[in-house]
């Protein structure tokens, strides 16, 4: 059964640093888009995020590379289960296994909000400690209206 789920952006992925912020929303963007594709367009959006996911991964990788950042391994190897996850399941959706597909998506939307506030917002304090002594400031506004 497809349960529809809505992954909208809202500034509660933001972290205060503008390439991680920026590549967060284009990450919501295509996940949201897998979300609610259908089986003919389903492939080209996953195919679109595996080569954002693996920009988005090694970018943040080199931010821990550049600043030291002391807990790089655990954030690392949390981006690489991703990663191989993507890998296996484009393989399946691209043998006709849109299924998988979605439960990729979903699975993601889920991951997310957590690995942000956990794991890039602490990547996001460190830089900031290391380049400006301080903490990032995050204005975040509700992009939700009930």
């Amino acid at each position: 059964m497809n349960v529809a789920i809505d992954f909208a952006w809202d500034d509660r992925y933001l972290v205060g640093h503008q390439a991680m912020d920026d590549t967060h929303h284009e990450f919501v963007e295509l996940v949201d888009a897998m979300l609610g594709a259908g089986d003919d367009a389903f492939a080209s959006i996953l195919e679109r995020f595996a080569v954002h996911v693996e920009a988005h991964f090694a970018t943040e990788q080199r931010l821990m590379d550049q600043f030291g950042y002391p807990v790089r391994d655990c954030h690392v190897e949390e981006h690489e289960r991703v990663l191989a996850s993507v890998r296996e399941v484009r393989a399946l959706v691209a043998d006709g296994d849109i299924e998988t597909g979605r439960d990729l998506a979903r699975a993601l939307a889920d991951w997310f909000p957590g690995h942000t506030d956990y794991m890039d917002s602490a990547l996001s304090t460190w830089i900031t400690k290391k380049v400006a002594n301080g903490a990032p400031v995050v204005l975040r506004r509700s992009m939700r209206h009930a």
